[in-house]
């Protein structure tokens, strides 16, 4: 077995049981009914808001693979860019591993609609690097905002608060002057890499930023119900639960995201608050990905077979 091999699912075997240490963490306190009852305390207009968030953060996420998609001069259509990034990351959000599992379904979407590997590669690439600086986007904007919150779950005082918050900015400021003025190419191996044009990187902080405001604000509502719950705060212990969440690499942050909220917020995100948002923006996504999935694998495995059984060119029928 390959070392990279190895260390990729010895990562995700330690992803998983750390997930699976945080969750027993944090509900072994409470009893089925608990949980259920917690639930059903969140009224159904907040439940709906968050839902309707998260609807437009998965629209939102289908604007990374077309950025990708534009980075790589292909000119494929916004439906089907839609569907390849919504099956993609409605399951591999979930799965985790993100970059492996996503990947892996876009390669099978965009190869079928005529791209290489290297484009496929580069889809990727640009879509990880939107997370990120859609992440820094937001962790800037909350820790400058926001820095008394950020300074007592960090325990660090405000001043390096803010010192986090102006870094994040300037790491912003700093991907789009390389946009601007370093157009020359770089060669990785075979494949050529080059800094998307400054409108195409304008367009990733906008998209990035809004997709993670649009999910913590779906945050804020389930948490709403318990407590008056400030979107600052909400967005802060969003922002501080991804960055866990890229550091343990658990999948689809299971138990990271729950405990970091749970420590960020204290007592305003009850139980009932992090199990409606995990069905929300996690399960209820998964649940319509996979069978669309599914149905899109068996459309073109019959235009394949189709298309193998029609006699080639210069052959008699």
């Amino acid at each position: 077995m390959k070392r990279k091999t190895i260390l990729t699912y010895g990562t995700l075997v330690l992803g998983l049981g750390l997930a699976g240490y945080l969750l027993w963490n944090i509900f072994s306190e409470y009893t089925w009914s608990d949980i259920v009852q917690s639930v059903s305390e969140i009224p159904t207009a907040n439940l709906v808001a968050a839902l309707g968030y998260c609807a437009a953060s998965y629209v939102c996420l289908t604007g990374f693979d077309w950025a990708g998609v534009r980075y790589v001069k292909n000119d494929l259509a916004y439906p089907k860019i839609a569907l390849a990034s919504f099956v993609s990351l409605s399951i591999g959000q979930s799965v985790g591993l993100a970059g492996l599992s996503s990947g892996g379904l876009r390669y099978r979407y965009y190869a079928h609609w005529g791209m290489n590997t290297e484009d496929v590669a580069k889809i990727v690439l640009l879509s990880g690097v939107t997370v990120g600086i859609g992440l820094a986007m937001l962790t800037g904007i909350v820790m400058i905002i926001n820095p008394a919150d950020g300074a007592e779950v960090l325990r660090v005082n405000e001043a390096t608060v803010l010192a986090i918050g102006v870094a994040c900015l300037a790491t912003v400021a700093g991907y789009l002057a390389l946009a601007k003025f370093a157009r020359a190419p770089v060669r990785v191996r075979k494949w050529t890499f080059q800094m998307p044009p400054l409108r195409l990187a304008l367009a990733q902080v906008v998209i990035g930023t809004v997709n993670f405001a649009l999910v913590a604000a779906a945050l804020r509502e389930v948490m709403a119900a318990a407590s008056d719950v400030s979107y600052l705060k909400a967005a802060t212990a969003y922002v501080l639960a991804n960055v866990a969440i890229i550091v343990t690499h658990a999948p689809g942050g299971l138990g990271v995201l729950e405990a970091t909220v749970r420590h960020v917020m204290g007592d305003q995100a009850s139980i009932g608050s992090l199990v409606a948002f995990r069905v929300i923006y996690f399960f209820i996504p998964l649940a319509i990905g996979i069978p669309v999935a599914l149905v899109t694998e068996a459309i073109f495995r019959a235009r394949k077979a189709s298309a193998a059984s029609l006699p080639k060119a210069g052959t008699a029928a």
